[in-house]
């Protein structure tokens, strides 16, 4: 996998070029969304690799704030997937936006009575934050590379301002700041994702979003996908992969993600069977569409099939194996963009008004929305972008220590 991941990665990155090179002369022309359904894949892509990001950061948190030994060797990897994964989440939704050059006014002409306004605040605090505490926790294996011949020697000696402070004193001073840190992120990570959920939860005008468990359901998706993930890439490119010691922290981190993938889908069975049962036409409407429309097979195949039901067998029943459980997490992360589709479309396209379907015909006057060639194609380019950020920082930044394990 650790071989493929370079190559992959490289020759997504050029074949998306042409969807970036399309969004960037041919503007939303060449997208399939229009005035009844404005929002579709890049959105959807944002909230997704938003909650990978929030989910791969809390899990940090095991380590720096509660402080579980077991997952210490994997926790510089989680703020580094964390931050790669942040950085496609942006540049999803800035390519969404009519006028991206624009986007500074979101901060320096902030509406601070609007979500959105609140939301681009707590994106900068949060990116901020994952550069200090990333940095805190590499600081002490960074002064040790210092002394590696090479650029990577020379990398780590500039990131650390020439000091080599590699003392028990200095690490330990460094885990209070990393508490502290990691304490002050645990309520940002949830303001700022359970505000994506609050963005769409507050819209009264779609029955469909209008929940008060929306926030909640963002949160724990979060938390069950950025998980999914990050086990994933813990057990192909976590510390002295097939040691005992690594078997215990891909297993556990296994259960967790099981867990909660598992109070995700209570959640959606609350909301689904709630308003199913109420049978309230303007919130069925988006949920009939889900379940029974063109894109069944979104919902059953891919979210819960493949998305749910296979992953939670291969960990009961091979919840020990690496590899079962790599695939697991893969399986759960990368079919959980279905989830975010299925909240971001099915709500859009609905009729607001009865009869609005055909009083009007035109360009972009559509109900129905499937992703272009071009939309696809700058997701795969943003999902390349994330992988070699990651790549990168795995080959040039201390993020794992191969040492052998201590009995």
């Amino acid at each position: 996998m650790k071989k493929l991941a370079w190559p992959v990665a490289i020759i997504l990155f050029l074949v998306g070029l042409v969807g970036v090179y399309q969004r960037l002369t041919l503007g939303h022309t060449g997208a399939n969304y229009g005035s009844y359904v404005p929002w579709g894949l890049w959105v959807a892509a944002y909230i997704y690799f938003i909650g990978l990001s929030a989910g791969a950061f809390l899990l940090s948190a095991l380590v720096y704030v509660f402080q579980i030994k077991l997952l210490k060797p994997v926790g510089k990897l989680a703020l580094f997937t964390a931050l790669s994964t942040l950085v496609a989440a942006m540049f999803s939704i800035w390519m969404d936006l009519g006028h991206p050059e624009r986007a500074w006014e979101m901060i320096f002409r902030t509406n601070f009575g609007s979500m959105m306004g609140w939301m681009i605040w707590l994106y900068s605090a949060y990116f901020v934050l994952l550069l200090v505490e990333l940095w805190f926790a590499m600081r002490r294996d960074m002064a040790v590379c210092a002394d590696e011949p090479g650029f990577k020697g020379k990398l780590c000696s500039f990131l650390t301002f020439g000091k080599k402070d590699v003392s028990d004193a200095s690490a330990q001073k460094d885990m209070k700041t990393l508490r502290i840190l990691g304490s002050v992120g645990i309520p940002l990570a949830i303001a700022f994702h359970g505000g994506v959920g609050a963005l769409f939860g507050v819209v009264g005008a779609r029955p469909y979003w209008n929940s008060g468990i929306t926030p909640i359901a963002f949160l724990i998706g979060a938390l069950a996908s950025g998980g999914a993930l990050f086990t994933f890439v813990a057990a192909f490119w976590g510390p002295n992969r097939g040691s005992e010691q690594h078997k215990q922290i891909i297993s556990f981190l296994g259960k967790i993600v099981i867990g909660l993938l598992l109070f995700d889908l209570l959640l959606e069975w609350a909301e689904y069977s709630t308003s199913l049962y109420a049978a309230i036409p303007a919130h069925t409407e988006g949920l009939n569409l889900i379940l029974f429309g063109n894109y069944w097979w979104v919902f059953w195949i891919i979210h819960l099939l493949l998305g749910a039901v296979v992953p939670i067998l291969l960990i009961i029943f091979a919840g020990k194996n690496i590899n079962a459980v790599a695939t697991a997490g893969a399986l759960i992360a990368v079919t959980f963009l279905s989830v975010r589709l299925n909240i971001v479309i099915p709500a859009l396209a609905v009729e607001e008004l009865e009869g609005l379907k055909n009083a009007f015909t035109g360009p972009g006057l559509s109900f129905s929305y499937f992703p272009s060639s071009m939309e696809w194609l700058f997701f795969l380019w943003t999902v390349s972008v994330a992988g070699l950020i990651f790549l990168l920082g795995y080959s040039l930044l201390p993020l794992v220590s191969q040492k052998k394990e201590v009995a």
